[in-house]
């Protein structure tokens, strides 16, 4: 199967396909199935291999001051000092305790894992029709498709009847894909792949079969995994901060540990075991044993705060890398934008309107000019959204999380439209019932749907491409009755709407004879009545304008990655503030540039669209090799790997894929990217603190120690025992320094631009 992933299936005909797979339109033989299955194994992914609690406990001592703590604690016992020995184990228990229960918490919070593959699958078995568990689909299989579906395999389309795909995670675009049979170029990129289906994808609209040509770990999916598993997670700047420092500490603590011991023996006379607990003495009150309580309880204290912004810590030391972050690489759906399909403007003969709302919640209203413009003595308009949502086949739905589409995202803005002009969907439907329908086809880019009224009028309504509908109008409908079409006018109309980035979709109407009961393509030629055009559009998050308004005041650059086509980056940049010189770099200009100048154009450019997950994994390690500390956001898929190469990686909860949580330090439990900001604050706060803990530590410690060396070099009794010492140190540690980290952040925090990662 390997093999077979290494084709361009997208590029090859229906007969190449079944040849290839040793299929045939009858499907597989059961024997045939089972064989395959048995040789390749189920259609599921390999899980990530779970990290259990012993590791997570004992990575907790994987710190040089522990080594010295644990060494100097091992010698105590065979001098026979077991409750010294006995105190320096339980602070290096305490120490490790504190981290193990924080980072459980953090583990805990995301246990809830939700299957990326379809739980079932229809397929035809040795000529028949059956539902199976989609782990048992193998390569070959022939597999029925319909509106609700999620894809189980990625599948050779070999047949569609209106076939839409929400891709989304995939790509990153928000429209949903129209899928034919037909082969595209070997080079095309995912989203352009009109010949296959990809698994873990929603198929929003229509029926489709195709042949089963990956599944499991070689799938698109399969493959993001395993480019997932191959990625290196860099160490925080925290962490190589604190390394550096310990081993530096260490080492000098050590030389003077053993000084001391040898001017004891040979100035003095000291025995050599009454000599080595003074060095331990001296060790001990040296080393800041409190320190890494300190830092965890500081890291703690700074994830409880954001959890109370709707940002969860799966990782303690991503709090303190947040403060340091330099650059934060965003995906556009669902973490610029909503991921919700929103008519945003109306024209039609009289004017151009907004539409006020949010995504799919149906409240909001028309505005013209600037003000709230309501259906009374609107016609035109009522006509327009009564349209939009008759010539329809979606629903919107309001569940616990919110309002949810069931059906194609852009015909559900649709029916969104209509509400908020005051129609009810249902009632719509049973005072003009539908009674025949002409799917949308690519070939045709068009809807039409027959109604009739209870006095037995019928007419129908059109929607679809507006350079298809505007030819094939004579009319216009105006305020004050038809006339003839002024097609420079919706010309003019067209280039405002798509100069906001939105796509155009006009709607028409058409008188029927009372008899007709069915629609053809011919009544759809002429003597159409052009009611108005939509423009709709994915729109950009409020609250992510105003936070990437506040990272530049921050310092820190915001740049745009995006499977989605460049026209579409660039506007909703525009919209956002981004993009310094309008710059876009495509997916396919990224593979022509050597690592080298894409370090050069990746700190120049803030746009970057049509991107695979390779290209952005590409980007963060570009960026990181100029010394940026990059935060990577994204909620697909395709974002998994770039979000676990980047410092910081930040999912979204919401509307998240697993994959992506799973390999994010960060997740936004309420899917907002102002978030982010809070949680750049919190950090920088937190090393604030953490850089006064150990202002305050380390000279109360180099005290102690002076005294022990004091005592020696007067040859006198050690004041204090190393027990002593440890007490008085976790006591300082636990009460004073513990203070410092409850510390405010300071007023001019998100004023200063980043710290740099190597500062001490």
């Amino acid at each position: 199967m390997n093999d077979r992933q290494r084709h361009d299936w997208h590029a090859q005909s229906i007969d190449e396909i079944f040849a290839a797979f040793d299929s045939a339109r009858h499907g597989l033989t059961e024997e045939e199935a089972a064989a395959r299955l048995e040789r390749h194994g189920p259609n599921r992914l390999t899980p990530p291999k779970p990290r259990g609690a012993l590791l997570r406990l004992l990575a907790q001592f994987d710190n040089v001051l522990i080594y010295v703590l644990l060494a100097a604690g091992a010698v105590t016992v065979l001098l026979g000092h077991f409750v010294d020995a006995g105190v320096i184990f339980g602070v290096v228990l305490v120490n490790g305790v504190i981290g193990f229960v924080q980072e459980g918490k953090a583990e805990r919070a995301l246990e809830a894992v939700s299957r990326l593959l379809s739980p079932q699958a229809t397929v035809v078995r040795s000529g028949r029709r059956r539902v199976i568990p989609a782990e048992q689909l193998v390569a070959g299989d022939l597999v029925f498709l319909q509106s609700g579906d999620r894809v189980p395999a990625d599948l050779r389309i070999v047949s569609s009847r209106e076939l839409r795909i929400d891709e989304s995670l995939l790509t990153g675009e928000s429209v949903a894909a129209g899928k034919t049979a037909e082969p595209v170029e070997p080079d095309a990129a995912l989203g352009d792949r009109v010949g296959v289906a990809y698994s873990g994808t929603m198929v929003t609209y229509g029926q489709g079969v195709g042949v089963a040509v990956a599944c499991g770990d070689d799938t698109e999916i399969g493959r993001i995994s395993a480019l997932l598993a191959r990625v290196q997670v860099l160490t925080t700047p925290l962490t190589r901060q604190m390394a550096r420092f310990a081993r530096g500490l260490t080492g000098a603590i050590l030389v003077f540990a053993a000084f001391t011991a040898l001017y004891g023996i040979k100035v003095h006379g000291y025995a050599a075991s009454e000599m080595f607990l003074a060095a331990v003495g001296l060790a001990v009150a040296a080393i800041p044993e409190g320190l890494p309580a300190i830092i965890t309880i500081t890291l703690a204290i700074g994830v409880q705060r954001m959890a109370g912004r709707n940002a969860i810590i799966r990782r303690l030391p991503a709090v303190e890398t947040l403060g340091s972050v330099s650059v934060i690489c965003s995906d556009k759906t669902g973490t610029l934008t909503r991921n919700e399909m929103t008519v945003q403007s109306v024209a039609t003969r009289s004017q151009l309107y907004g539409v006020s709302g949010v995504g799919y919640d149906p409240h909001g209203s028309l505005l013209a000019d600037g003000d709230s413009d309501f259906p009374d003595g609107h016609p035109v308009l009522s006509e327009l959204c009564r349209a939009a949502v008759l010539c329809n086949d979606a629903r919107v739905v309001q569940k616990e999380d919110g309002w949810r589409v069931e059906g194609d995202p852009t015909e559900g803005a649709l029916v969104v439209l209509g509400q908020k002009f005051g129609f009810d969907p249902e009632r719509l439907a049973e005072e003009l019932p539908r009674d025949d329908v002409i799917p949308f086809e690519s070939e045709h880019k068009f809807m039409a749907t027959l109604h009739h009224d209870h006095t037995g009028r019928r007419f129908a309504y059109v929607k679809g491409a507006p350079e298809i509908l505007i030819q094939r109008c004579a009319l216009e409908r105006a305020g004050e009755g038809d006339r003839p079409i002024d097609a420079g006018y919706w010309h003019a109309q067209l280039d405002e709407i798509t100069s906001l980035g939105q796509r155009a979709l006009a709607i028409a109407t058409r008188p029927m004879p009372p008899d007709v009961q069915d629609l053809t393509f011919a009544d759809m030629d002429q003597d159409l009545v052009l009611l108005g055009v939509l423009g709709i559009m994915d729109p950009p998050r409020r609250e992510a304008i105003e936070a990437i308004a506040e990272c530049r005041s921050a310092g820190i650059d915001v740049k745009m990655i995006t499977g989605d086509h460049a026209a579409t980056a660039s506007s909703i940049a525009a919209q956002m503030g981004l993009g310094r010189h309008g710059t876009v770099l495509r997916g396919a200009e990224l593979d022509g540039l050597d690592d080298e100048a894409l370090a050069d154009r990746a700190m120049e450019v803030d746009i970057f669209a049509r991107t695979s997950p390779e290209h952005k994994l590409r980007l963060v390690e570009a960026l990181q090799a100029r010394g940026q500390v990059v935060a990577m956001t994204g909620d697909g898929v395709n974002d998994a790997p770039a979000l676990k190469r980047a410092e910081v990686g930040v999912a979204m909860g919401v509307k998240g894929t697993d994959a992506a949580k799973q390999a994010a330090e960060m997740v936004l439990a309420d899917d907002n990217f102002a978030s982010i900001t809070h949680a750049v604050r919190e950090g920088r706060t937190v090393y604030d603190n953490i850089k006064k803990s150990i202002l305050f530590i380390l000279p109360t410690n180099g005290g102690e120690a002076l005294t022990i060396l004091a005592a020696v070099a007067m040859g006198r009794m050690l004041p204090v025992t190393a027990a002593q010492i440890l007490w008085v140190n976790m006591i300082t540690a636990v009460t004073l320094a513990l203070s410092l980290a409850f510390e405010a952040g300071e007023k001019d925090l998100m004023k200063r631009p980043p710290r740099a990662a190597a500062e001490p």
